[in-house]
C-alpha cells in the first residue's frame, strides 16, 4: 500500500476533485493493464474512448470492458488521418463533452490504446484542454506500448549499450526510408517503424535491397487475438493492418 500511495502522490492524484485522466490501456491484452489504469477507470464517472467509425468496436474499450460495463460511456470517432473526417471538429467536440462533464463534477477517463506518449491522438484533446481550460485538472496514466510488448514477446533488446533508438512513423517516401536506414547502419541505431500498413510492399523491397530483411521483425496487432510477430522475411502478405510495426537492428 505504501508504494501505491507514493505513486499516487507522484502522479498528482486528487480524488476529491473532478478531472480528466488520459489512461493508457496497453496494446490489446487486458493482462497488460497497470494497477494505476484500472484504478483510474474505476474512479471515473464517464468513460470516453475512440472508435474508427460508427459501426466499429473500440479496441481500447474492449481491453477494459469488464471495468466499464456499468459506467456511462461516450465513443468518439477519431480521424486516424482519414480525409472524410475533420480532425479539428472532432477534437473540439470531444473537448466540449469532457469539459462539460468535469464542470458537472464528473471525473472523466479518456482511454488511449498503448501509451499516451507515443503517437496518441488523445494528445490533441489534452493539448486543447490544457491551453484553453487551465482550471481543469488533467492527469496521464502511462501504458505498455506496442513497441515494448513486441520487443518482450520476441526477446528483442530495444537498446543495448552504445546504441541509440529511433521511433518513427513509416515514411511514405522510399528515398526518405533508404536514407533513414543508411543512417541507422552507420550510427549503431535500432529503428522502429510504426504504422507500416499499406506501405509494406515498398518497405519490404527496400529491406531486401539493403540486405537487412533477415534482421527485421514485424509485429502486427500486438496483444490482440490476431497478433502476428515474426521475421519480416517470412511475411508474404502484400499489406499490413493499421496496428503494425517493424523492429530493425541493422548492425
Amino acid at each position: 500500500m505504501g508504494i501505491r500511495n507514493t505513486l499516487k502522490n507522484l502522479l498528482g492524484f486528487k480524488s476529491d476533485l473532478a478531472s480528466l485522466t488520459v489512461v493508457g490501456v496497453g496494446p490489446g491484452d487486458s493482462s497488460l493493464l497497470t494497477f494505476a489504469a484500472v484504478e483510474a477507470i474505476k474512479k471515473a464517472k464517464l468513460i470516453v474512448f475512440p472508435i474508427s467509425s460508427d459501426n466499429r468496436k473500440s479496441a481500447s474499450a474492449e481491453i477494459v470492458k469488464k471495468y466499464i460495463k456499468f459506467k456511462k460511456k461516450i465513443p468518439i470517432i477519431f480521424p486516424m488521418a482519414r480525409q472524410e473526417f475533420d480532425p479539428d471538429q472532432i477534437w473540439s467536440s470531444a473537448v466540449d463533452i469532457i469539459v462539460k462533464s468535469v464542470r458537472n463534477n464528473k471525473s472523466v477517463a479518456l482511454l488511449c490504446l498503448g501509451d499516451p506518449s507515443l503517437y496518441a491522438s488523445s494528445s490533441n484533446i489534452l493539448r486543447i484542454i490544457n491551453n484553453n481550460y487551465p482550471e481543469i485538472i488533467t492527469k496521464t496514466i502511462p501504458g505498455i506500448s506496442s513497441i515494448s510488448a513486441a520487443a518482450a514477446l520476441s526477446n528483442f533488446d530495444l537498446v543495448k549499450k552504445g546504441e541509440a533508438l529511433i521511433v518513427k512513423e513509416c515514411p511514405s517516401s522510399k528515398s526518405e526510408l533508404i536514407t533513414l536506414i543508411i543512417q541507422t547502419k552507420a550510427n549503431k541505431t535500432v529503428l522502429v517503424l510504426m504504422k507500416v500498413g499499406k506501405r509494406w510492399g515498398s518497405v519490404k523491397e527496400i529491406l531486401k535491397k539493403e540486405k537487412i530483411i533477415n534482421k527485421a521483425l514485424i509485429a502486427l496487432n500486438v496483444g490482440m487475438p490476431d497478433q502476428i510477430i515474426q521475421h519480416a522475411s517470412k511475411y508474404n502478405v502484400e499489406t499490413m493492418p493499421y496496428f503494425s510495426l517493424i523492429l530493425i537492428r541493422p548492425n
